[in-house]
């Protein structure tokens, strides 16, 4: 059986000091089939751009920041029936993209990747978002955590891409509509490695309100939480 062709899809600014970790880890995936690493970046004044140049097989610079802008922007440029999008400070463990695809089922839109903190200090936010996810999917709400995240690119065109007009939880409300047409799921067999920075800055209880809280602020009063762009 042929596999499919995947586009891995990196937004980045000022990642100099993650993004080789990122990309190193996508290429020596033990995945048989073929992929693609595009990175798009916000015109990051640091080396972000010429490390990227070094492993992706493109590399683009958009004039107008913010995380969905460059993801919904580097699908245009993908060429994968499969849309892999990572943050560009995770690692992905060998196997990652190989248990992703097979994922891939009749009905499934989506896969999420379960994700753990480099810090063992705040490893416990890992396992409670992971905890929120798998609850939330028992009752079909079905959402997306974009930190290390597959979708079919026809079911991502056909529910309109990321909500660009979101700053935080535009994942989860992509998941919303993709839920619509298909299954989105977790694997249990891998997972990859995040960056703690954000979450040591902000803090668990402000980062909870941000995601995945801040969904319901948006859904139910169109409020978002005061969330700096990222990328």
């Amino acid at each position: 059986m042929k596999l499919p062709f995947v586009s891995f899809i990196i937004p980045t600014y000022k990642e100099e000091k993650y993004i080789e970790d990122c990309l190193r880890s996508i290429k020596n995936q033990t995945y048989k089939g073929k992929y693609e690493i595009i990175v798009v970046d916000s015109k990051s004044p640091d080396s972000t751009v010429k490390i990227a140049k070094k492993f992706a097989d493109k590399v683009f610079i958009i004039e107008e920041r913010g995380v969905s802008k460059a993801r919904n922007f580097g699908v245009k440029k993908a060429k994968g029936e499969i849309l892999f999008f990572v943050d560009a400070d995770t690692i992905l463990l060998p196997n990652v993209l190989k248990e992703v695809v097979k994922a891939f089922k009749k009905g499934v839109v989506g896969v999420n990747v379960p994700i753990s903190y480099d810090d063992y200090k705040i490893a416990l936010y890992g396992y409670l978002a992971t905890g929120i996810f798998l609850l939330l999917l028992k009752f079909n709400f079905q959402p997306v955590y974009s930190i290390c995240f597959a979708c079919r690119k026809d079911a991502f065109e056909k529910v309109g891409g990321f909500n660009e007009e979101l700053k935080v939880t535009e994942d989860i409300e992509l998941g919303e509509r993709l839920k619509k047409i298909g299954k989105i799921t977790l694997i249990t067999s891998t997972y990859a490695i995040t960056s703690a920075r954000r979450v040591k800055k902000w803090g668990i209880p402000k980062q909870l309100f941000s995601w995945p809280f801040g969904y319901f602020l948006f859904k139910f009063f169109k409020r978002q939480p005061a969330y700096p762009p990222i990328r």
